[in-house]
């Protein structure tokens, strides 16, 4: 239920705290006094877009706040906090929607204080409010809203929901099979092409690290005279008679006589003796290289030959080694799954045609039950069109088998499509008159007839409608008189059921009001400002007449207005006896049967 609207800044707004009431809540003003801005503003905090001509002249921004109560009691409130609380909310009874809207366009939305999308808000608004107007009973000639309506109004929305979970999971079964057979039918050449891969990485068999290594063995053995010649040279200077080891050894031995003649010199007679001892190991290992070196004239060959076939695969699956050796294992288990996707196509096939005939049970049922509730609902709007003044209008509403389609691996039951929401396409028919053959509404309805016949789906539906708040926003256009009091009777009774809020030219609609409030527009040092004040007793008499009688308001009009409101009162107060009767009167006694006398 909303509990507040706090309006600042929005179009013709300066400020305006609106805190509505259960029941009907009704909403009227002279046209143009800016009635549509409460319904703008309520749109923006369930998610409509936002646009910089919303600011008033000479504000910065525009702010929205809407106040929705979610107490216990309310049937909403475990659907709503599921979605708050998957956000990171968890209101405690209360949810706050605050809309900031900039001067520039931009806008910014909040859920209980927290930054928040508009697509959270959308998501949220369903369930939120329900707004009716002349623009809706335009979007009720769509047919793909009317399944809809029709499970609401069978109370089937659970049953499809089971069975979309089973069909979207058969629809994934349907995907793998499609998947494993498109696979399987250029399975042979594909096979043929990774084995081939496969066996060219296996011949060669590539190491990690193999071709730097056998790189720099090629390039030795390419340079064998040149690295023995430098190789034997360095060594003879090392080793040869009075050569650089010999050298070293008598400087570092006239260091060691001089160290024991002055301490100062013995870190520098220890440094030689490590430069000698080094250079003695640099030239053992020169010489064991010299020594190690043999000429395989064949190595040469065969390391030219392996790199080679090395460097082909690098090209082909590399850069490196590590890439080589990890397409190997990919291959390796792409041709795995080759070889299991015969027996995994036979699983998923087994698999779905076990799975099938439940499925198509389940929505033969739905469809059964939809058709059985379809003639209940077309009579129920039919009787609900009469009350609105609409006595020959007979509605029908139609369910039909989905076309099948193209696709043979498309999912069908007895030659209907198998969708997510059952095999039933449905569309409400209309016959605005007698001896004429229902059309689909877009066809035949005109603009008030369809905004009556949207206000009887609403009527029918509000029992089981999912909306906290309804709001009607003029679907009373085109119409006055008794038509419009019945109409004003059929929206009364709806907000036994929901809170609602209507916006309304007639007397005869606002009389029924819980809780009126009135648009005003006042010129304020030549800037036009709209106001909302609620109207109790006297002003809402007065309010009333202005709406019977127009501008001048004739002590009739008066008379008339305290009559209208004293017949609501009257009719409510009938409705309570009745219902408290209801309540009150004792369950008929069951008849005993007598035992048989023998």
């Amino acid at each position: 239920m909303l509990t507040a609207l706090r309006v600042k800044n929005f179009i013709l707004m300066d400020e305006l705290e609106l805190t509505l009431e259960p029941g009907l809540n009704i909403l009227t003003g002279e046209t143009g006094a800016g009635k549509s801005i409460v319904i703008g503003a309520l749109n923006l905090v369930l998610g409509a877009r936002a646009s910089g001509d919303q600011v008033r002249p000479g504000a910065d921004e525009a702010e929205i706040e809407a106040l929705f109560d979610l107490s216990d009691t309310d049937p909403l409130r475990a659907k709503n906090v599921g979605r708050l609380s998957s956000a990171g909310l968890v209101p405690n009874g209360e949810l706050v929607i605050r809309r900031v809207i900039a001067s520039t366009g931009r806008s910014r939305a909040y859920l209980n204080g927290r930054l928040c999308t508009t697509s959270e808000l959308t998501a949220l608004a369903h369930d939120l409010a329900d707004v009716a107007s002349q623009h809706e009973s335009v979007a009720l000639t769509d047919p793909s809203t009317h399944l809809g309506h029709l499970d609401q109004f069978a109370k089937l929305e659970q049953a499809r929901a089971a069975l979309a979970e089973e069909v979207a999971e058969l629809e994934a079964i349907l995907g793998t099979i499609e998947e494993l057979s498109s696979r399987d039918r250029s399975r042979s050449e594909r096979e043929a092409f990774v084995r081939f891969q496969l066996t060219q990485i296996g011949e060669v068999a590539p190491q990690p690290n193999e071709h730097a290594e056998l790189s720099s063995e090629r390039r030795r053995l390419r340079h064998h005279e040149k690295l023995s010649t430098l190789v034997t040279r360095a060594t003879e200077r090392l080793e040869a008679e009075d050569g650089l080891c010999d050298q070293l050894a008598r400087v570092a031995s006239d260091l060691r006589a001089a160290a024991e003649l002055d301490d100062t010199l013995e870190p520098l007679a220890k440094t030689l003796d490590m430069c000698w001892a080094e250079l003695r190991d640099a030239a053992g290992r020169a010489t064991r290289y010299r020594e190690a070196q043999e000429h395989e004239p064949n190595r040469l060959s065969e390391i030219e030959e392996r790199l080679y076939r090395i460097e082909g695969l690098l090209r082909q699956f590399g850069p490196t080694e590590a890439d080589v050796l990890a397409t190997q294992t990919r291959l390796s288990r792409e041709l795995s799954d080759f070889e299991s996707s015969e027996s995994r196509l036979s699983e998923e096939r087994e698999n779905l045609s076990t799975r099938l005939p439940a499925v198509e049970e389940r929505a033969v049922r739905l469809s059964k039950e939809r058709k059985r509730a379809a003639e209940k609902l077309g009579v129920a709007i039919s009787s609900e069109l009469a009350e609105l003044g609409m006595g020959g209008a007979r509605v029908s509403v139609e369910v039909e088998a989905l076309p099948p389609r193209e696709s043979t691996h498309a999912l069908s039951v007895g030659g209907a499509r198998l969708s997510r929401d059952g095999i039933d396409r449905v569309e409400f028919l209309i016959a605005p008159n007698k001896g004429i053959d229902p059309k689909p509404l877009r066809k035949i309805a005109s603009g008030g007839e369809l905004s009556r016949a949207l206000l009887a789906l609403k009527r029918v539906l509000a029992e089981s409608g999912p909306a906290g708040l309804y709001v009607f926003d003029e679907v009373d256009a085109g119409v006055g008189g008794a038509v419009a009091e019945r109409i004003g009777s059929a929206i009364a009774d709806v907000a036994k059921h929901h809170q609602v809020l209507c916006i309304t030219h007639l007397a005869p609609i606002a009389m029924f009001a819980d809780a009126h409030f009135v648009v005003r527009k006042n010129d304020q040092s030549g800037v036009m400002k709209s106001s909302v004040v609620r109207v109790r007793e006297r002003e809402q008499v007065h309010e009333l007449a202005r709406m019977i009688a127009g501008a001048k308001i004739t002590p009739a009009a008066e008379q008339a207005a305290k009559e209208m409101l004293d017949e609501a009162q009257a009719r409510r107060s009938g409705a309570q006896k009745t219902r408290a009767r209801a309540v009150e009167a004792p369950a008929p006694e069951r008849p005993t049967k007598k035992k048989a006398v023998k």
